[in-house]
């Protein structure tokens, strides 16, 4: 595609797999997908305690003009999250309470911006999350072309539309749609791999022990030594 588009598309991600990521969280996701698809923690939620996961729609917008926004939201449906990056770096406040009403009755999960957000204690108020660059009252245009439900690269995360985003007060995890259901799957198990050494632990192991890295310590030529009298 040239120029700049608005894609209508039908790519959806695997609702149970949406359902079990969203349950499990970031880290426990990106560990199940081998360590990738993380953010840069540039990316952080507006108020904390939000955990969302749903299908992407993405938005490339041009720094300090959030056109392409008001175009992104017919495009958006229940279960969604707006995802928005720009051309070059940005801070400014592109998205703020007017958005998020129009967003809420749509059904949309939440908004992850490479850019600046505004009117925090709204969108704190009605409990619509954001993970955004940073917190900014700088007014935007409306001027510029840009494109909507195009593969964009967000905080470092290549992200297509219809991959599930994933975000909580780790950060945001991008997980590809032909992954989804394999990558739920093994956070699932990881999940329950977790559970049972949280219980060991309570009952006093060491993760020394349970881990298995006294000979780690030995082979490094660490020691322990008693501190003479």
């Amino acid at each position: 595609m040239n120029g700049h588009v608005i894609v209508r598309t039908d790519r959806r991600p695997d609702p149970d797999a949406v359902a079990t990521l969203a349950h499990v969280g970031v880290a426990t996701g990106h560990e199940a997908m081998g360590r990738r698809g993380l953010a840069q923690p540039v990316l952080r939620p507006i108020y904390p305690g939000a955990r969302i996961a749903g299908r992407a729609v993405t938005v490339l917008s041009h720094p300090g003009d959030n056109l392409m926004i008001h175009a992104s939201i017919e495009q958006c449906g229940p279960g969604d999250i707006l995802v928005v990056t720009t051309t070059s770096p940005s801070t400014d406040g592109m998205f703020g309470e007017l958005f998020a009403v129009q967003l809420a009755a749509r059904g949309v999960r939440g908004l992850v911006i490479d850019a600046g957000v505004r009117d925090v204690a709204a969108l704190t108020a009605m409990g619509f999350p954001v993970w955004s660059r940073a917190v900014s009252a700088q007014g935007t245009v409306k001027a510029s072309p840009g494109s909507v439900n195009v593969p964009v690269v967000i905080a470092g995360c290549h992200l297509r539309p219809g991959d599930v985003v994933v975000a909580d007060d780790d950060g945001v995890l991008c997980v590809p749609l032909s992954l989804a259901p394999e990558v739920a799957g093994k956070a699932v198990a990881r999940e329950a791999s977790e559970a049972d050494k949280i219980e060991q632990f309570r009952s006093g192991v060491l993760g020394l022990d349970l881990y298995g890295m006294r000979p780690t310590l030995d082979r490094l030529g660490v020691v322990y030594v008693d501190e003479s009298a």
